[in-house]
This record gives structure tokens, C-alpha cells and sequence, in this order.
């Protein structure tokens, strides 16, 4: 926009007229017109639905072209997005999210001054995590809103996530089993699935037995994935020790339930032992016995791998956990829990921010960015995940909050649930009952530059074990991330062989 000043006018004159140009430059500038306060009008359409529906109602955002904005956030670089609880959301009824609503990183208003992919989702399925894997969820098409368009932009909840198709092949089968364990913690009927991956001489060997090996997947591993592969003749080996695979993803509604026994989760990991080891047991041709039974996993899956060879020793041969959450809370990713005056997650003794995830030495996450991400979320992200398993119930149902949203600053009353869950505590605790069932069953491999700050708590874990005079295989790598080099699967699967061929032979027969 130009402006042109008189040919002559009183100096005063002058400025009012400098004054108003600015004024008008200013109202009709970008920068003046991101403040216009924004909103997203979400309806619920009567197409999808005939009856009232709760939930927590999202709108992600996302510049990707190639990814639904309903897939976000990614950790590493999250995108704006929006949330809010709804309760008995009626067909045709629509509702506003705006800045009052919950918002990452900053209120709607404010979001940065460019162009957005958006997408609205109810989410109210009971078993996955992700909103946008949930089957009969509730999604609106992709918006493409520009800061130009008007301040109110309006999403329609159309469409339905389909529900997942698990597809029985030559040697992937999925179970999926009503449990009752579950069903009588939650009153209502549960799914429990699991992915059992056959070997090769499976087929052609019909009288042949076969150890297992349960693998537990880490946080947002799922096994779409494998129903994905199909016939894959990558899975599986052809070696002369062949394993049955059995795939665990630890999905639920709040995240990762780590197969750990839990107030919000339920006996998730009572259901594996009791209900879902038997059933495979009973249904595939395993060695249904301890010895030629292995657990392992990757970060929460080795968590949990740890988690049920140290509640339930006698069911299993070994354990190979690989960089494992948290396993001692002296030390979670840089936080001394039992500290008195409480720690603050947020912020380290000198009020430096602590971070939560780097690249190397480069710090690419802050642990008060994650959390007030997680918090929008509201359910399934990764530190709600840990309150949904270590924490009790509020008088609301839900699982309590281990540190202050604002400060970070723990509360000791809800680490003293946590405690039972800190598996080198509970290692000291219960190691009369446990010194003669561990030995040679322990096996862990972690980075010394683990990208989540994990090593701490497992060299706390590794001291602790020492002391008591346990036999455990911890070995630190240096240098190595989060991501372990494909070579520790490799030595671990041979581990694993090695023990079983100790009181086996290759055809499963017991020597």
C-alpha cells in the first residue's frame, strides 16, 4: 500500500498524516491480522452416529503433505494442535474449540503466522492409544486453512476408522481372545491380541516341538505392522534352532501398559501368564516349559520384558531387555524421584531446564515442551503412559499425576505407589525369594548415550545387582543411542539358542 503526502501542509499536519499512514499499515499488515482470535467449530455428523458419543475431541494440525494431521504429533517436531473433553456430544451438535481449549505449543491465536493441514478427530475407542488408529473413531476430511481464511474454520466428523484387519497367513497368526481377567476388572468385555509368527520347518516338521520367544514391542509399536508384512519369508530363520515368535505390543487406551499389573490398566500382566501363555500353549506345538520359554523387548518393551521375568521368574528361561525405560527411580532420565525436598522433572538443582532426548550431545527435546504436549493429549502419550501403570486412582477414576504440570515438581505421596514399580527396588526387596531363581537369566544391553537419558538408571540398576551378588549381564555400550547397532540382536538371539541347546536338542526333544 502506498500513501503520498501533500505537496504542502503545516509541520503538524505532517505528523498526523505520518501517524495515520502508520495505523493504516499496521491494521492491514499480517502480523496485525494473526492476532484475530480463531476458533475451530467441530460438528458431529448425524451420518456417523445415532446416539450421543464422549470422548476427547482433537484438531491436529500438520505442514506435511504426504501424512494425515491426525497421525501427529511427532516427538521430535511437533506440530500445533488443539483438544478438549466432550460428554454426551449429540448428532448435528457442533463445538467450539478455541484458546480457551487445550493447546500446543500456544493458544490457537497464536500459532505461527503460516499455513496449516487440519483435521479433527473424536476420539472414544477403548483400546488404542493413537486417535486415529481407534476403530469407530471419528474423523473430519483435511482442511487446508490459510491465516487469511476466517477467524471461525468448520470440521465435520464424517468418516469412521475402519476397523484393523488381522489376516491369518502360512506362518502369521493373530490371536485375538475375550479376556476374563480383564473383563472382571473392567466390567465389560477386553481384547487381548497377540501376533504368533511360525517357523519355517513349522509345516513340514509336523511332529517337531519349538521354544517360544516373546517379544514385547516398544511405546506406539503395534502389530498393524505385521499384519502388514503377511507371508514375509524374512520372519522367522532357518537356523538350526528354530523359534516360535510370539509378538506382544502392550496397546491400550492409556499408552503402554508394559504387561505390569496396574490401578487404570488392569492385570495385564496376570492376562499374559495365566491366560495367554496357556493359550498358545494349547493351541501351537511349544515347549510349554520355562526353560524353552524366553521374554525380551526394545525400550518400554524392554521395560517390560524385565517387569515379567522378575515378577514371574518360573515361567521363564532368560530375559534379553534392550535400553529399557526407566528400571531405577533413583535416576529417571536425570530425576532422583525419592529426593527430599522434592525434584522438580523440569528443572535440574541450578534451575537449568533438563532435557529429555538429544542427538548425541545435542539436546533435541526439553522435558516441560514433552510434557505440556503429553498433558493436551490428555491419554495414551508416553508420560501419561507411566502415571496409567505406577499410579494410583484419583477420586475421579483416573490415574494421579506423579509431578506438577506447571513446576515439574514431584509429588511424594503418588512416588510411593511408583515405588513398587521400580524393578531395582523390588529386585532388594524380594531377593530371598529371588536370588535362586535369577541366576543366568538376566541379560541387558544399553547405550552410554541412550537418546532418552535411560542409561543412568540402568548403571543404578547394574550397581544394585552387584552388590546383591547377582549374576546379571548388563553391558554399556559407548557411544551407542537409544537405537542399538543390529549386531546385540544378532549376539542375543545366539545367547538364547546357547541356553536352550543346554537342555535341548534341536528337534525340541529334552536331553
Amino acid at each position: 500500500m502506498t500513501f503520498t503526502k501533500p505537496a504542502s501542509a503545516p509541520k503538524m499536519f505532517q505528523v498526523i498524516w505520518l501517524a495515520y499512514c502508520i495505523l493504516i499499515y499496521l491494521a492491514d499488515s499480517p502480523s496485525c491480522q494473526a492476532q484475530t482470535p480463531r476458533q475451530f467449530q467441530v460438528t458431529l455428523s448425524p451420518t456417523v452416529v445415532d446416539r450421543p458419543i464422549s470422548g476427547r475431541l482433537y484438531v491436529f494440525s500438520t505442514n506435511h503433505q504426504r501424512r494425515m494431521p491426525m497421525h501427529g504429533p511427532d516427538w521430535f517436531r511437533p506440530e500445533p494442535f488443539a483438544a478438549i473433553e466432550v460428554t454426551d456430544l449429540q448428532p448435528g451438535q457442533s463445538i467450539t474449540i478455541d484458546d480457551q481449549s487445550n493447546c500446543f505449543p500456544t493458544p490457537i491465536s497464536t500459532w505461527p503466522d503460516k499455513s496449516y493441514r487440519l483435521q479433527a478427530v473424536l476420539d472414544h475407542d477403548f483400546d488404542y492409544p493413537s486417535p486415529a488408529d481407534g476403530p469407530g473413531n471419528f474423523f473430519s476430511t483435511v482442511y487446508h486453512w490459510q491465516r487469511a481464511d476466517s477467524a471461525s474454520i468448520h470440521l465435520t466428523l464424517d468418516q469412521i476408522v475402519p476397523e484393523v484387519n488381522y489376516t491369518d497367513t502360512q506362518r502369521v497368526k493373530f490371536i485375538q481372545r475375550p479376556s476374563q481377567l480383564l473383563a472382571d476388572h473392567f466390567g465389560h468385555q477386553v481384547i487381548d491380541r497377540v501376533a504368533v509368527i511360525l517357523p519355517y520347518s513349522y509345516l513340514s516338521q509336523p511332529d517337531r516341538r519349538y521354544p517360544v520367544h516373546y517379544e514385547v514391542t516398544g511405546f506406539g509399536g503395534n502389530l498393524r505392522s505385521v499384519a502388514k508384512q503377511g507371508p514375509n519369508p524374512r520372519l522367522g530363520n532357518q537356523e538350526e534352532v528354530e523359534m516360535i515368535k510370539v509378538i506382544l505390543t502392550g496397546e491400550c487406551k492409556n499408552g503402554h501398559h508394559v504387561y505390569a499389573n496396574s490401578a487404570a490398566n488392569g492385570p495385564r500382566g496376570d492376562v499374559i501368564v495365566d491366560e495367554m501363555i496357556p493359550h498358545i500353549d494349547s493351541h501351537f506345538r511349544t515347549i510349554a516349559q520355562s526353560d524353552a520359554r524366553f521374554v525380551g523387548g526394545h525400550s518400554s518393551g524392554g521395560w517390560s520384558s524385565l517387569w515379567l521375568m522378575v515378577n514371574y521368574p518360573d515361567k521363564f528361561g532368560a530375559v534379553f531387555s534392550t535400553s529399557p525405560d526407566p528400571v531405577d527411580f533413583r535416576n529417571f532420565q536425570g530425576t532422583d524421584l525419592y529426593a527430599q525436598p522434592p525434584s522438580s522433572l523440569y528443572r535440574d538443582s541450578a534451575g537449568k531446564r533438563r532435557p529429555l532426548a538429544r542427538r548425541g550431545q545435542e539436546v533435541v527435546l526439553w522435558y516441560d515442551d514433552f510434557c505440556r504436549m503429553d498433558q493436551v493429549l490428555g491419554r495414551g502419550g508416553q508420560m501419561s503412559s507411566f502415571d496409567a501403570v505406577f499410579s494410583p486412582l484419583d477420586d475421579k477414576g483416573r490415574p494421579r499425576r506423579c509431578w506438577d504440570a506447571t513446576t515439574g515438581i514431584v509429588d511424594s505421596e503418588v512416588v510411593a505407589h511408583w515405588q513398587q514399580y521400580d524393578i531395582s527396588w523390588l529386585i532388594q526387596q524380594r531377593w530371598e525369594q529371588l536370588k535362586d531363581r535369577l541366576p543366568g537369566k538376566i541379560h541387558l544391553v544399553m547405550g552410554e548415550l541412550d537418546t532418552f537419558y535411560l542409561e543412568g538408571a540402568a548403571h543404578r540398576l547394574d550397581q544394585r545387582l552387584k552388590q546383591l551378588g547377582c549374576d546379571a549381564q548388563i553391558q554399556f555400550l559407548p557411544d551407542a543411542s537409544h537405537n542399538l547397532p543390529s549386531w546385540v540382536f544378532q549376539q542375543q538371539r545366539q545367547t538364547m539358542r546357547g541356553l536352550f541347546l543346554r537342555n535341548f536338542n534341536t528337534d525340541g526333544s529334552r536331553k
